[in-house]
């Protein structure tokens, strides 16, 4: 099988690119690295993904390049985009904009003007609920876009609808709050290790208070490689997420546990637009895909820490304190 896998050089489209090339399909992994947010972090990781057989590498910017060759493809699945709530805001709106609603436009337009037409998964994000009530968030809720990112979550899913009706088979996959290896610099339990390896305080938003539905990138992937592999409705939506809502200062308890410190935390103001809570209900994950979160959230904390520390490893580091502060 033929797929294209865009973002591949970020967070989770690089794991999905080798996943998909290691289950014997033939890759192409496409990314704009000059636009991510984190080129050091992308670039290291492009070079790791590149170099896998059965991986081939396509800089290309979705936005403003052609894209006749990824539409030439039995799976296309789309991960590229600007990603973060905190980021959307003021300046940011128009980099969310174009590199989720133009792009994914343009992307599904490239897929629809094909003969044979492929298989476009395309992700979004639980950012499109807003903050969960009282139960877990199921699909047919409404949506409540709370920042500029996640409306420009919201306006990619009724592009990849509108494509849908329009005969091209479309899947739109909600991913809830993924961690795991190569978690981007600004995401927060990238930010929490990092302050804990340093001796420094954890930076949280808020009071902790705040819960998640943290999944692993790894289940994240096997969700992914599933919905390529199923016969779904097309333009239909999927929660990707664990069903358990976890506090960040829980899981800030369970990190510095496996790392065996004693965290000292910096508060800082909330994030506008920032869920009080997002709650996977993956009941249609789960029948349709055969699908389920495996991972535990301190066993995902171990499994991130152990690439935080071989990351460093590889790399000069500043003198550190011995443990995080009291």
């Amino acid at each position: 099988m033929r797929v294209v896998v865009t973002g591949a050089a970020g967070f989770v489209g690089s794991h999905v690119a080798e996943a998909f090339a290691d289950a014997g399909h033939e890759v192409l992994a496409v990314d704009a690295l000059v636009r991510s947010p984190a080129p050091d972090l992308a670039r290291r990781t492009w070079e790791q993904v590149t170099a896998r057989p059965g991986v081939t590498g396509l800089e290309a910017d979705l936005a403003a390049d052609g894209l006749e060759r990824l539409a030439a493809a039995d799976v296309v699945v789309h991960l590229a985009g600007r990603p973060g709530v905190r980021s959307s805001w003021g300046a940011g709106r128009a980099a969310a904009e174009r590199d989720n609603v133009l792009a994914t436009g343009r992307l599904l337009a490239a897929c629809a003007n094909r003969r044979a037409r492929p298989l476009v998964i395309v992700a979004s994000s639980s950012s499109v609920y807003g903050s969960a009530g009282h139960r877990p968030n199921r699909e047919d809720d409404p949506l409540h876009p709370a920042s500029p990112y996640a409306v420009s979550k919201v306006e990619v899913e009724r592009l990849a609808g509108l494509a849908a009706r329009d005969g091209l088979r479309t899947v739109l996959l909600r991913y809830f709050s993924v961690y795991g290896p190569r978690q981007r610099p600004d995401m927060a339990f990238h930010r929490f290790v990092e302050a804990a390896l340093d001796g420094r305080p954890l930076p949280v938003f808020g009071d902790g208070r705040r819960s998640r539905s943290f999944t692993h990138v790894a289940d994240v992937v096997a969700a992914t490689l599933a919905a390529a592999g199923a016969d779904l409705p097309p333009g239909i939506a999927v929660n990707v997420g664990h069903p358990e809502a976890v506090a960040v200062r829980s899981a800030i308890g369970m990190l510095t546990g496996v790392l065996g410190v004693r965290p000292e935390i910096r508060r800082k103001a909330p994030v506008a637009g920032d869920a009080a809570r997002t709650w996977a209900d993956p009941g249609r994950a789960a029948r349709l895909l055969g699908w389920t979160a495996r991972t535990g959230l301190a066993e995902g904390l171990a499994d991130q820490i152990a690439w935080h520390r071989a990351l460093r490893a590889q790399q000069p580091q500043p003198k550190r304190a011995q443990e995080v502060r009291v």
